[in-house]
């Protein structure tokens, strides 16, 4: 069983940074996989990026590319979202999620959510 809660949300200029965390509890964190999906107003749930179990392997939707960072820090049981150069397209409720099956887009639901951020950015 794992819980997640996420944190860092909040208003930010475009190009600007954000860093989101997920507090994760459960003592099997360490070997689940674990991403971050969004859902805009009006638009369905979005994967945004995931990562392994051990931190080895990510993955990310085109659109974040070269711009978010996933990451994730066993000993802390937490997981990372690094969001620079943001856009107001990137304004959203960011959803932190994990599963016991590894997972790299949108095609496979996670078995585990937390409550939800928001992230909003002005242009």
């Amino acid at each position: 069983q794992v819980q997640l809660v996420e944190s860092g949300g909040g208003l930010v200029q475009a190009g600007g940074s954000l860093r989101l965390s997920c507090a994760a509890s459960g003592r099997a964190f360490s070997s689940y996989g674990m991403g971050w999906f969004r859902q805009a107003p009006g638009k369905e749930r979005e994967f945004v990026a995931a990562i392994s179990w051990s931190g080895g392997t990510t993955a990310y939707v085109d659109s974040v590319k070269g711009r978010f960072t996933i990451s994730r820090d066993i000993a802390k049981n937490t997981l990372y979202l690094q969001m620079n150069s943001l856009k107001p397209e990137d304004t959203a409720v960011y959803f932190c999620a994990a599963d016991r099956n590894p997972f790299y887009n949108g095609s496979y639901v996670p078995g585990y959510w937390g409550q939800g951020t928001q992230v909003t950015v002005s242009s």
